[in-house]
């Protein structure tokens, strides 16, 4: 498939919105959970330390892409308690045009208890985002480009048969929903994408369920791209293999939401018709910065600042 042209206009981001509500054990569970009595486990950690942050995959791919400058619209489903998330979503300049309240739900909530070696026990409830299906591509204004990014499986399906319908290119990103599809409807995702993007792990469980190569994708999709956490990416492409080097990250804070960071750099590029060797490096380097900082959308800076730090790392951005 050849890249689509991308025509001026707004990304459509399809996923989740959620608040993370994070402890940190100052202990290592290893040493409170019995192996042997894993069969009637009961145990209670004391957290001194708890903070709440604003997440979910579209609410930090949102965040992302307005730091890069660019209009990323969330098409998400919202509890009745979704309050304090509108208020910084107003703060950051993120639109929220097509958020759902589904009034009898909370908002998705993932509970999450790292200990001192960063070992996590999470606990998610999806909420209102099992409503995700109650939104149409069709009620958005102006889109250019989209992502299918984790959200409820109904939704997921339904967002992505949608923007194929209306002509609209889209990234499929399955993420940590990849799980809930079979390998026929990982194909048909496939199928109906312009692009594909998971992880290495994401990878290795999609080629096992559908039973297809990276050549195989290619015959359906413009580029498969692969992340490898530290050691970089991969984008496969009609044209070949490009591995993209890593943009090291000057100190490493927490790695929850480098993920959305990089999507957010891959939808940046592509709406702003640049090569693949800059996408996924200004991709990358989302990534860098995200994980610097503490939470999915406490990181900041300006486009001076990102260019130079591009500049210096991988040379022109232009």
């Amino acid at each position: 498939m050849k890249q689509p042209v991308i025509k001026p206009g707004r990304a459509l981001i399809c996923g989740s919105m959620a608040f993370d509500t994070i402890m940190v054990f100052n202990d290592h569970f290893r040493n409170h959970i019995l192996p042997d009595k894993l069969h009637m486990l009961n145990v209670s950690f004391l957290t001194l330390e708890m903070r709440r942050e604003f997440g979910g995959c579209a609410g930090n791919i949102a965040y992302n892409l307005k730091l890069l400058g660019d209009a990323g619209y969330v098409m998400a489903t919202v509890g009745h308690d979704f309050g304090p998330y509108a208020e910084w979503m107003d703060q950051q300049g993120v639109p929220r045009d097509y958020l759902t309240t589904v009034a009898s739900e909370h908002t998705g909530q993932a509970f999450i208890t790292t200990d001192l070696d960063n070992n996590q026990i999470t606990a998610f409830h999806p909420g209102a985002m099992g409503h995700s299906h109650l939104n149409a591509v069709a009620d958005a204004k102006d889109v250019a480009i989209g992502i299918v990014a984790p959200d409820g499986r109904d939704g997921m399906i339904q967002h992505a048969a949608q923007f194929a319908a209306a002509g609209i290119p889209f990234i499929f990103d399955p993420g940590q929903g990849l799980p809930m599809f079979s390998g026929a409807e990982l194909q048909a995702f496939i199928a109906q994408a312009a692009w594909v993007t998971v992880n290495e792990y994401e990878w290795n469980l999609m080629s096992e369920r559908t039973g297809w190569k990276e050549a195989d994708v290619l015959k359906h999709v413009a580029a498969l791209v692969v992340t490898h956490g530290g050691e970089g990416s991969t984008v496969f492409t009609a044209q070949g293999e490009l591995k993209i080097p890593p943009a090291p990250a000057r100190s490493v804070v927490d790695p929850t939401g480098c993920g959305d960071a990089y999507r957010a750099g891959l939808l940046h590029g592509l709406m702003h018709g640049l090569p693949w060797e800059k996408t996924a490096r200004i991709a990358s380097l989302l990534g860098s910065l995200k994980i610097e900082s503490r939470g999915t959308q406490n990181h900041r800076f300006t486009m001076a600042d990102f260019r130079k730090r591009y500049e210096t790392l991988f040379g022109p951005l232009q």
